[in-house]
């Protein structure tokens, strides 16, 4: 199979498009790849890493409201899709596969046009403009969310999961505990603000950690992020003294198994990183960054929340004295935690890889050449 996929901007849409393309190459080990990205993208640095063939167009997104910007994006996009038909043509790929972000607008557009059978996947609760915007093209739209179903018009959607939950589905929490030197009778509290940290969830924990020497029997692994540990360990020299049941980290390499080891995640509301803990049925305390476009992670956070899997605190109203009160609210009660963990499993899409990847061939096997 000769595929081209799309997607960039955030890791959200770079990690769900390797994981496809990890699991075509499952079961079709001579697959041909290409990656269409942009130079300056995140994209850019993850995805040559991979020895995934990479070519890059220039396309920046719209902004919403009127404005010149909006103007130079219109050419932008034409000309990028004229340059993305050339790539189609030389490549003649079985499928183009888009996972968000600005960039796959135009290869999938250009795709549709060349009758090439095109399929996005949707990792937000509420699509994104691409995604939204190419749902009138696509000859697929798979989705992570029952609850974007009714968002897209049109009869040609999949509720498949996002397909990073393929991935963590098969991690080992004996592993993880094991690498952090945490007992297996101890319940595990894990406080992430994502993979560079999140200042307002450290300055939250670095408040109420003298209270967890009240609670022996859980353990909490606080990872700081790279660029705030530093600091954040300075802040915590006299309140951790004496406390045993605390792990703090800069990063965790180990990712799925500690998260697969975990009793309960304290978190951002990033879609693949939802997917990961609905994939495990972690039961997760979520604190959605206000910074992301349209808003997404509170409207991912309060799908959740809404489902029972998971309490939201905005981060204006994030203390550590509120932090701790909901920490201590759960896991004061094992059956509302149970609860939460049963709802959290129910939204899991553990098969979501080989859900998308069954797709993809119906979609190649129905094509007609012209």
């Amino acid at each position: 199979m000769k595929v081209i996929v799309s997607g960039g901007g955030t890791g959200g849409h770079i990690y769900p498009a390797l994981s496809i393309i990890n699991e075509i190459r499952k079961h079709e080990p001579d697959s041909q790849f290409l990656y269409v990205g942009t130079a300056n993208g995140l994209e850019a640095d993850i995805v040559q890493k991979t020895e995934i063939p990479f070519k890059t167009i220039e396309i920046s997104g719209f902004k919403r409201k009127l404005s010149l910007h909006n103007i130079k994006t219109v050419y932008r996009f034409l000309r990028s899709t004229s340059i993305s038909k050339q790539m189609i043509k030389a490549f003649q790929p079985d499928i183009v596969i888009g996972t968000g972000g600005y960039v796959c607008g135009p290869v999938v557009y250009a795709a549709s046009r060349l009758n090439v059978p095109t399929l996005i996947h949707e990792q937000n609760v509420i699509p994104g403009l691409a995604n939204a915007f190419l749902s009138r093209y696509a000859s697929a739209v798979a989705v992570s969310f029952e609850g974007s179903l009714k968002h897209f018009r049109r009869d040609n959607l999949y509720v498949t999961g996002n397909p990073r939950a393929s991935e963590v589905a098969q991690a080992d929490g004996k592993k993880g505990r094991e690498s952090l030197g945490i007992p297996s009778h101890k319940k595990v509290v894990l406080v992430v603000g994502g993979s560079r940290g999140a200042e307002a969830i450290n300055r939250a924990f670095v408040e109420m950690v003298s209270k967890i020497r009240e609670m022996p029997g859980c353990h909490f692994v606080y990872v700081t992020g790279q660029v705030h540990y530093n600091q954040v360990e300075d802040q915590l020299k006299t309140q951790r003294q004496g406390l045993t049941n605390l792990t703090v980290k800069p990063f965790i390499y180990n990712m799925p198994d500690v998260l697969a080891g975990t009793d309960l995640i304290v978190n951002r509301a990033g879609a693949s990183f939802l997917a990961e803990i609905t994939a495990l049925g972690l039961p997760s305390i979520l604190i959605p960054s206000p910074y992301v476009t349209n808003n997404h992670q509170e409207k991912n956070a309060r799908w959740l929340e809404k489902e029972g899997a998971s309490q939201v605190i905005l981060e204006r109203e994030l203390t550590g004295e509120r932090l701790w009160h909901s920490l201590r609210e759960l896991l004061d009660n094992e059956p509302a935690l149970a609860k939460m963990r049963e709802a959290s499993l129910k939204l899991g899409k553990p098969e979501a890889a080989s859900q998308i990847y069954q797709l993809i061939k119906q979609l190649t096997a129905d094509h007609v050449s012209p």
